[in-house]
């Protein structure tokens, strides 16, 4: 299969390449939720696409269609679910999708799956879908198949963000919409990333508890939690590069992939 893409592969192929003992599938998890006026609606979903790509061709694994649609936007990671342009899933739907697609895979076959995730407030679902998956299986033997649940930014290291906030890194927390995703989508879609209607206003300045319903005035009126100032596609691609490879060396410790 010459693809890494399992959309662009036909049934034939996918079944020949299952006969590898260590047929790996990369899903890429993304959202459509608002990032400002700069970047676009899909950018959670591209970024881990992108990353998804980059570390299949390095390690021969496949990927997915990704998962564009994920859970509430919260008001303290994601600006929040009040915000035009966010769309999102209930915690059981994302968890029933990520049961169904683990669940698929490893009857099929597949070896190990790896869900690549790029939206924060997933995380926790996608857990519960995989854990619930393989019981359902009675998978629990370490040494079979096996499911890789991680976010890209978890590949971000500590020397990569002294490089990219020269300034001092102000916390995941706020980095929605901030430097960091701004320099990604730089590099990798920059005729989806609008600099000239970004905006510069200080990072927000949330309490440490969670409101419902939210006080969208807490919100910083763009819906990004800091401003992209500095981003560049050169800090993009070092971003990229060093996750990518990274991710990817993981990958192939791990699973037992070829480099």
């Amino acid at each position: 299969m010459k693809t890494s893409l399992l959309a662009h592969a036909t049934a034939p192929e996918f079944s020949n390449w299952l006969d590898n003992e260590r047929a790996t599938v990369l899903v890429p998890v993304g959202a459509l939720e608002q990032h400002g006026p700069h970047l676009p609606l899909g950018t959670d979903s591209l970024l881990a696409t992108a990353v998804s790509l980059g570390a299949a061709e390095r390690t021969g694994a496949k990927v997915a269609q990704t998962l564009n649609y994920g859970y509430k936007s919260q008001q303290k990671s994601g600006g929040g679910n009040h915000l035009r342009g966010t769309l999102s899933l209930d915690a059981d739907n994302l968890i029933g999708i990520a049961r169904d697609i683990t669940r698929s895979f490893l009857q099929q076959g597949v070896r190990n799956v790896v869900f690549v995730n790029g939206h924060y407030e997933n995380y926790q679902f996608l857990y519960e879908g995989v854990d619930l998956a393989l019981r359902e299986l009675g998978l629990s033997d370490p040494a079979g198949p096996s499911v890789l649940l991680l976010s890209y930014w978890d590949y971000v290291s500590e020397s990569t963000l002294a490089t990219v906030y020269p300034q001092g890194f102000p916390g995941w927390d706020i980095e929605h919409g901030g430097v960091l995703e701004t320099s990604l989508m730089l590099h990798l879609h920059p005729e989806l990333v609008h600099m000239d209607k970004a905006v510069e206003h200080n990072p927000a300045l949330l309490p440490r508890f969670d409101r419902l319903p939210v006080v969208p005035e807490r919100t910083p009126h763009t819906g990004a939690l800091s401003a992209p100032s500095g981003s560049t596609a050169q800090k993009g691609r070092l971003l990229f590069e060093r996750t990518v490879t990274d991710l990817a060396t993981d990958l192939s410790t791990e699973l037992g992939l070829e480099r």
